[in-house]
């Protein structure tokens, strides 16, 4: 079983915030695959099911972001999984806005949601899915920003990094992290 875990943070108020990237992106990989995400267990929603012929199971923590490392400590534990078989879906303020980085281990970073994690797991070497959501001003405090609302202009793009989000994650699920790296960790022109 592979488990993908998309952060965010539970609430209407919440549900557009730049933060809650991973819930929109586990959103998107639950729509395109027919799971439902609505059972609440682990400290989560969950979701059971199927990509391609791989048994997964979606996670949305309910414990908000600085305690997401709670409810996933439960499902490794519970799962008894392996860390290769833990994806960790976040935003990223440190990449290029609308794009997405694929990462077999590393730091947290600044980011409280995987710091949570590698605390409760004792373990960074997970894989993850980073999508940037642009830099924060010099004149906003980091809690406000990413827990501020994208723009339609930005919107239009996010949704974008969104689906190839999903699509990476696809990947990683049916080909492993390698493929999944060496197909999606690209730059584009536009990027250059």
């Amino acid at each position: 079983m592979i488990v993908i875990a998309g952060l965010g943070n539970p609430g209407s108020k919440y549900s557009e915030t730049r933060h809650n990237i991973g819930f929109n992106v586990v959103d998107r990989l639950a729509q395109a695959n027919g799971i439902k995400v609505n059972k609440l267990k682990f400290k989560a929603l969950i979701g059971e099911g199927f990509i391609g012929t791989e048994k997964v199971l979606l996670v949305k923590p309910s414990t908000f972001m600085n305690n997401s490392g709670q409810c996933i400590r439960e499902i490794v534990e519970f799962y008894k999984l392996p860390p290769g078989n833990l994806l960790v879906v976040v935003d990223d303020i440190d990449i290029e806005f609308a794009t997405i980085r694929i990462k077999k281990k590393g730091s947290a970073g600044s980011h409280n949601g995987l710091k949570s994690i590698i605390y409760q797991l004792q373990v960074d070497d997970f894989p993850r899915i980073k999508v940037g959501i642009g830099k924060k001003p010099h004149y906003y405090d980091l809690a406000d920003f990413v827990l501020s609302k994208f723009s339609s202009d930005e919107r239009k793009l996010v949704d974008q990094a969104i689906k190839k989000a999903a699509e990476a994650a696809e990947e990683f699920v049916k080909s492993g992290i390698d493929k999944a790296m060496n197909k999606f960790n690209v730059r584009n022109a536009a990027q250059d």
